[in-house]
Formats: structure tokens, sequence, C-alpha cells
């Protein structure tokens, strides 16, 4: 669900792809997100799951499982959920805007919060925005099927043959045929720059309908024959199902457009930079310029898009697309949370600009520059283990055998922390929020956020990799005793 970017405890061993290349969401994308190590990829979504009749799909032959243990405390959790996500969303507009103010720290003290009422209500939807959402997928949904790109084969399936559906991969043409057709029309007249900002409430409200109208059709297509379903969402309880998405991999036009994966990185990824760019467009129209804080953010945030889409076959063998089902949790995650919460910091230094020194410039890029040089290297070096354990840069690593067969690092960056990886990740969206200044709190929600998300993706993953490894994992833990921060926590 959303989509962290973060990956998992987990690593070495010979086969599989990861690199940072998930970030999400309200899932954690939430789409959170990333499994994967040694040789497959092990989630505890469900424990000691019960075998129910076999299907047949094709020539292969799978087994549906039925949920026995629930995350998000189970049906009334995830109720809470579907109703807090979208209301947080735009608690981060109503609480934060140029008409009622920004909440900072006074205002917690006292308890006393600017209204959300100060936002124009009566324009939060509108034809015409819903009319753009509904373009703009229709967009990225075209790109994806006609732009060329490399077939890559995801992880095997858990049927008789061991099935790899196959995966087309031209997010990053795409993206850069998005924003060439973006500016073309901006600059042809065909649409204002500043759109998504005048019109920021209203396309957020649209695209919030539009998640939820894919999650119905999701759960209720997946009724429709022998489909192969979620380990996690296959619980016989409908909201829950709902939630956390019943079909493991939904697909259309005969199989060849997955509805996860695209939506996974291309409308809300792309729809990321745009959002941020027109934030950018408004606050040259307002002041003439665009400030060093704003560049910053931006520049931010595209280079991390632009990594993912670089490194995109790495998505394949994320929990995302290997062990979560399509429904309410990764399509809210993937198409509102991510592009309408990741830039908060683009939308708040419009509505409240900063002028930073040029040693608060530096300072912040210092920052950032931290955050991804662990970020990269540990994945850097994760991944080079799993490739080739003897090659030059990584034969020197300790590690332990597991009886599946695979290897798990207990030295260089993986013997610092389980999930080293993930340190590195929130270092760098500190970053993010760093130029917004410190008089409120609002620009600060994704670092707060992002904490919490990696602090349950962690646990999550803990949870699983001890069902999967056993004795050996928590042989492991002895060994590298930190989760995520060295010699804290």
């Amino acid at each position: 669900m959303v989509t962290t970017r973060s990956q998992p405890p987990v690593r070495g061993g010979t086969a599989g792809k990861r690199n940072g290349a998930d970030r999400h969401a309200a899932s954690g994308n939430g789409n959170g997100n990333g499994n994967g190590n040694g040789n497959g990829n092990g989630n505890g979504a469900t424990a000691a799951p019960t075998l129910t009749k076999e299907h047949r799909d094709g020539k292969a032959t799978f087994k549906n499982v039925v949920t026995t243990e629930f995350e998000f405390l189970g049906p009334y959790g995830v109720i809470a959920t579907i109703v807090g996500l979208p209301v947080v969303t735009l608690g981060l507009l109503g609480f934060c805007n140029e008409r009622g103010g920004c909440v900072g720290v006074d205002n917690i003290r006292s308890l006393s919060f600017p209204t959300p009422m100060a936002l124009r209500w009566e324009a939060a939807f509108s034809w015409q925005s819903l009319a753009v959402v509904l373009g703009w997928l229709a967009f990225q949904a075209i790109l994806a099927l006609a732009l060329p790109g490399r077939v890559y084969e995801g992880l095997p399936l858990n049927d008789s043959h061991g099935t790899r559906l196959k995966y087309k991969m031209n997010g990053l043409l795409a993206f850069f045929v998005s924003l060439a057709a973006v500016v073309g029309a901006g600059h042809q007249g065909v649409i204002s720059p500043t759109y998504i900002y005048d019109h920021f409430l209203a396309l957020l409200v649209a695209t919030t309908a539009v998640a939820f109208a894919l999650s119905v059709y999701l759960y209720l297509s997946s009724f429709r024959g022998h489909r192969m379903l979620a380990a996690g969402g296959n619980s016989g309880y409908p909201i829950y199902d709902f939630f956390i998405g019943r079909e493991l991999n939904p697909r259309l036009l005969g199989g060849h457009f997955d509805l996860k994966t695209f939506c996974e990185l291309r409308p809300g990824l792309i729809g990321w930079v745009l959002i941020d760019l027109s934030m950018a467009a408004k606050e040259l129209e307002l002041r003439g310029e665009v400030s060093f804080a704003m560049l910053m953010v931006c520049a931010f945030h595209c280079i991390y898009v632009l990594d993912c889409f670089v490194n995109e076959p790495a998505i394949l063998s994320t929990m995302d697309i290997t062990t979560d089902g399509f429904g309410f949790m990764l399509a809210y995650g993937d198409l509102v949370w991510v592009p309408f919460t990741y830039t908060v910091q683009a939308r708040y230094l419009v509505d409240f600009p900063q002028d930073l020194s040029l040693y608060a410039v530096a300072a912040i890029l210092a920052v950032n520059f931290v955050g991804l040089f662990i970020f990269r290297g540990s994945n850097g070096q994760k991944n080079a283990f799993r490739t080739d354990p003897n090659g030059p840069a990584v034969k020197h690593l300790k590690y332990i055998d597991t009886t599946r067969g695979t290897r798990l690092i207990t030295s260089g960056w993986w013997g610092m922390a389980r999930h080293i990886n993930y340190f590195g990740d929130w270092i760098m969206g500190l970053a993010w929020c760093l130029p917004c200044g410190f008089d409120h709190v609002v620009p600060y929600f994704y670092a707060i956020y992002f904490a919490v998300l990696l602090i349950h993706r962690e646990r999550r993953d803990d949870h699983g990799c001890s069902i999967k490894y056993g004795a050996d994992w928590k042989r492991y833990c002895q060994i590298v005793p930190s989760r995520i921060v060295p010699f804290i926590y």
C-alpha cells in the first residue's frame, strides 16, 4: 500500500531483485513496502492458513488459503482506517492552507487549531476535475500499453508450475513522455501550469472517489471464476477483504494489463512530480521566482521518483506485488495518498514561503546525502550479495546459512541493523521536510508518518521472517540486535 519505499529486513541468497524502488503509501505503500530476501519473499500476514479446495487456472493448479490472522486490528480496525485515511488527507489541507493558516507548536500547546471551514468546500467536487483524473488514468494506461519496454518475469507464483507472470517495464519512458505532454499542453495554453494548485481540493476529492470505485470493482471481480487470492485477503469478512484485497494479481485485456503494478508505479508517482511542478509554477506566478526551498523539495522528490523508474523491475520482488492483494489499501495508497500527501511540503511553500540561507541549504543537502548514502549503499550491498555472494565487493561479508538454503548477512551495512535501509530512507524523508522551516507541524507530517510506517513495517516483516526462518531468524536477531537505528532501536 501506499507506497513505502523501503525494503525488508532479510537479504542474501541467490534469487530475487530488490532495491529502493517502492515507496508508498497509506498502506504503507502504504505503499511501504518490501520483503524479499534470499531466494524468495516472506511475509507473515497469515500464519498457518487452512487450505481450501483446489482450483484449476489454465494448466497450472493452485490452492487458495483462508486468512486466519488479521492485521490492522481486524475488521473493525480496517473500518476505522478506510474512514481515517481520507479524513487525514483532507485534514492536511484543511488545517494548513493560505486561507485558514497552518497548525504550529503553539496551536498544539493551546489546543487551538485553524478551522478547516476556511476552505472553499463548495468547490470540493467538480465534473471537470473528475474528467481530468479519469483522463490522466487513461493516458497513463495508454502509455503503459503502447510504449516499448522490456518484458520481465515476476517471482514464481504459488501454483503447481511456479508460473511467472510477465510485466512490460517502460515507466521511465512514460515518465518523460508525460512530463513533455503536460509541459507542452501548458505552453500551448491547453491547461494552466497552476491548475493542480488552483483545483487541489476538487482533484483530491475526485481521485478519492475513483480509488473507492476501483476498490469496489476489485473486490467484486475477485469472485468471478477461479482467481488466485492473496493469503491475507481471504478471510470471509467482506470489509476486511475489501481493504486488504482478495485477488493477488488482477489483470485486464486477456492478462496483458496488470492493474496492481500499473497503479503502484504510474498515475500516483508521476502525478506526485506534476503536483510539485504545479506548486512551483504557482510560487513563480505569485512571487516572480522559485525559492531555493521549493527547488530543493521538487528536486528531492523528482530524483526519488526517477530512481524508482530506473530500478522499476525491482518492484516485482516487493511485498505489494508478491504477497498483498489489490484492494482499497493499495488503491488508495497508490492513487491518493502518495501524490496528495507526499507533496504537502511543496504546497506549504506556496502558502508559507521560506527564505533559506546558503548555510541552511548546504545543511539540508548534507542531510539528504547522508540518507541517500545509507539507503543506496545498504540496498546496493544486499542486491550485490544476492546476485553473486562471491563477488569482489561482497565476498568479505559474514553471513549465516539457513535451513531454507538462503543466507542472512550479519556484517557490513546489515550488521549494523536488520533494516538499516529504513534508517537511510527516513533520513531522506526528513530532508524533504526541512526546507519548510520550523514554524509549523504539518509539513513534517511525512517524517512523522513515515517513522510510524517503517516501525510497523519492521514489526510485520519480523513476524513474517520468524515464521519463515524459525530458529535461524532467532539466531540472526541475536547477532544483529538493532532493528532500524544502530545501537538505539
